[in-house]
């Protein structure tokens, strides 16, 4: 074995181990309101990931869970929310309650 290959094999192990640690960066995910529809319908997220939902129409929006939370997202403007937690949420618009959406969040 050549001088110093113990020593290099110990510190790729260690970056690989550091490397493997490392959370994967949270991401932002669209959902499109037009028309009276969120697009997508259904979105997988995980915890820490934000949705922001661009409202493409020209009247108020809300995303609101029945005894949780509610986003306003004001005519063409757009809203976000850090999801905090894994769970699914079904969500609607108070406005126009046939609007709905659900988050499927994995820790």
């Amino acid at each position: 074995m050549m001088p110093g290959a113990s020593k290099r094999r110990w510190w790729f192990a260690a970056a690989a181990s550091v490397l493997a640690a490392t959370p994967a960066a949270a991401e932002t995910i669209q959902v499109t309101i037009d028309k009276l529809v969120f697009s997508p319908a259904t979105v997988e997220a995980k915890a820490g990931d934000t949705i922001e939902w661009v409202n493409k129409d020209v009247f108020a929006h809300t995303a609101t869970v029945k005894g949780g939370w509610e986003v306003m997202i004001p005519p063409k403007k757009s809203a976000r929310l850090t999801l905090k937690a894994a769970g699914a949420l079904d969500y609607f618009c108070r406005f126009h309650p046939n609007m709905k959406g659900r988050l499927v969040v994995s820790p």
